[in-house]
């Protein structure tokens, strides 16, 4: 049976001790030489080694000092139960799973007409070039940016309300919004894959070159009508998503 090349090994055995807390956030990884030493592999080999975490974005290099585990604590996202009518905090989903995380969610926003091109059209259940109102959003935890955000919603249905502009002052989060002009929606559908982060994410997101990410496709319907699409981006490593499905 073919044997993992050496530097996964050791990339292996790091991310072991970081994850089990042997090696905490703020703790300094071992030198490449004192992997050398303890692996008896070249120099080079220890080099990739640290790249392979480097790239996971769960360590970090600082200048003249050394390699040291990043303090990334972990979002939860529990999918069931995000959209709540009812209890108490806030009503945006986003500043909730910070919340629960012991952390401040916060967020930039910029919002536009725009028109839907054929993917967003065939999502939304309209027609290419209906007019739509577009948000571009960008989430932080205690300061840090760790989502991204493009949503979509036909202004078919939320022209002139008082909810056209999702950030002018309202409640935060789609449900809650969509309940202040009579809209109630009935079900999110997501879709969830994993791809290489784009070099506008990787700055968006202050993320390591070469990372991966999480991204989620998510429309809201009301009934059958669709309300709003959104495409998520999540870094990898950052995020826990929680998925809890009733069995009928």
């Amino acid at each position: 049976m073919p044997t993992s090349p050496a530097y996964l090994k050791i990339a292996a055995d790091l991310r072991a001790a970081i994850m089990s807390g042997d090696l905490p956030a703020g703790a300094k990884l071992p030198s490449e030489t004192g992997l050398m030493r303890q692996y008896g592999v070249s120099r080079t080999v220890a080099k990739w080694a640290i790249a392979v975490l480097k790239g996971e974005g769960i360590v970090e290099g600082r200048a003249g000092s050394g390699v040291y585990v990043r303090d990334t604590r972990r979002l939860v996202r529990h999918a069931q139960g995000r959209d709540l009518r009812a209890g108490d905090g806030p009503t945006s989903p986003f500043a909730r799973d910070a919340a629960r995380a012991g952390q401040q969610g916060t967020w930039e926003h910029d919002s536009r007409h725009d028109q839907a091109d054929e993917r967003i059209a065939a999502r939304l259940g309209v027609e290419p070039g209906a007019a739509v109102m577009r948000t571009s959003y960008r989430f932080l935890a205690d300061g840090e940016p760790i989502q991204l955000s493009t949503s979509y919603e036909p202004l078919a249905i939320t022209q002139g309300t008082p909810v056209e502009w999702p950030e002018a002052g309202g409640p935060a989060g789609v449900v809650a919004r969509m309940d202040v002009i009579g809209v109630r929606l009935s079900e999110v559908v997501e879709r969830v894959s994993l791809r290489a982060a784009t070099a506008g994410e990787v700055e968006a997101l202050s993320l390591p070159a070469r990372a991966f990410v999480h991204t989620i496709e998510r429309t809201y319907l009301a009934g059958d009508l669709p309300v709003e699409t959104a495409d998520i981006v999540l870094p990898g490593g950052r995020y826990d998503l929680v998925y809890r499905i009733p069995i009928g």
